[in-house]
């Protein structure tokens, strides 16, 4: 028979035949640093698996690692039963035995209604806890904010007047083109559904109340989160991924100082001007679609429209545009910042960036009709 022991001869283990029944020997030391090697040996009864017993009347020294290996033993010799040794060893094993039952978690079957509630449940607790951490970081950006306005001499303007340039300049044919057809399709609709009761007229009030007061902030809103939304979130996450925003911070620069405010304060700036030409091309389009299928004149459509739609109903939509940017940003920054090593993960953290502005847009939206309503603006 061959023992199988470590190289410093301090911990052994040996098949022994007794009466026609096999039982593994231990001896010596088993403690963490022992035991290590037996880990990198083969099965000591390869090829007997009547194991017995295990006797561990040998060991004269054991502690927590050396017991679990002892458990380890019982696991693959389930037939063997520990005999021989010291009381305390033996309660060692015990103990280590209790405590591995107690550590295994036995899976439970749900039912499918079991399951969909306890999906819905970790799906509300993440959107909670998403929430709460954007929140956390619109203070620290609010912060940091206050203290460039407080020191002037930090405040990068160069930065902010060229990200006005990417998300306002750039940014305006795609915003005049969509809402343009957005006048024109509200208009059509307007015509078709009016016409049944002889009211075709009042298609200029809807027209220019849907854009002014919604659609033309919203669908602004939302070219912009999937438009310069994303596109912070992807310049951030490559400068985490090339660690150039921890060379930054090696440097004692703030990467929300130099990074995220001058992002924010430029589309803050930028998005009631492109609001405002949205809702320019909307109520544009508007008027191109009445002269065609109303005989109206654009000098008429436009009497109109002053005649009846109130300036509220512009500055409702224009006050929407600073918040509705601030979250754009601000999301578009931090999911940037949580960018994580890898290439895929600028991906993931970019389409979350686009969704989580586009979602937080529409509630907004939301609160902003029932504070209205209730104003009675």
């Amino acid at each position: 028979m061959t023992d199988i022991a470590s190289d410093a001869g301090e911990t052994w283990l040996r098949p022994v035949d007794q009466a026609g029944r096999v039982v593994l020997e231990a001896g010596g030391t088993w403690t963490v640093f022992a035991v290590a090697e037996l880990r990198h040996i083969e099965d000591p009864a390869k090829g007997r698996r009547n194991v017995a017993a295990i006797d561990i009347a040998g060991i004269h020294k054991l502690d927590t690692a050396g017991a679990l290996e002892i458990v380890r033993l019982q696991k693959l010799f389930p037939d063997a039963d520990v005999e021989g040794g010291k009381p305390e060893h033996l309660a060692l094993i015990e103990l280590v035995t209790k405590g591995i039952a107690a550590g295994v978690v036995k899976p439970q079957r749900m039912g499918w209604l079991a399951h969909w509630l306890y999906e819905l449940g970790e799906t509300v607790m993440e959107f909670f806890e998403q929430t709460a951490r954007l929140l956390a970081f619109f203070g620290e950006v609010l912060v940091v904010l206050a203290g460039a306005i407080r020191r002037p001499r930090r405040f990068r303007m160069s930065s902010v007047v060229a990200q006005m340039h990417e998300v306002w300049i750039l940014a305006m044919p795609i915003v005049g083109v969509l809402t343009f057809l957005i006048g024109v399709v509200v208009a059509y609709q307007g015509v078709e559904q009016l016409k049944a009761f002889g009211a075709e007229t009042f298609t200029v009030e809807a027209v220019s109340i849907s854009v002014l007061r919604e659609l033309g902030v919203l669908l602004t809103a939302i070219i912009v989160a999937g438009r310069s939304g994303s596109a912070f979130t992807a310049q951030i996450g490559t400068m985490q991924v090339n660690l150039e925003l921890d060379a930054m911070r090696t440097m004692a620069l703030n990467p929300i100082e130099w990074l995220v405010v001058p992002r924010i304060i430029a589309l803050t700036l930028s998005m009631p001007l492109l609001v405002f030409f949205g809702n320019m091309m909307g109520l544009l389009g508007g008027a191109l679609a009445c002269m065609i299928y109303l005989d109206f004149t654009l000098v008429q459509f436009f009497d109109r429209l002053r005649d009846t739609v109130y300036i509220w109903h512009f500055w409702t939509g224009m006050i929407k545009a600073p918040v509705f940017a601030f979250v754009i940003a601000a999301v578009g920054c931090y999911e940037g910042l949580q960018v994580k090593g890898s290439a895929d993960s600028v991906g993931r953290q970019t389409t979350k960036s686009v969704v989580e502005a586009i979602f937080f847009v529409v509630v907004l939206d939301a609160l902003f009709s029932i504070i209205f309503l209730v104003a009675g603006v």
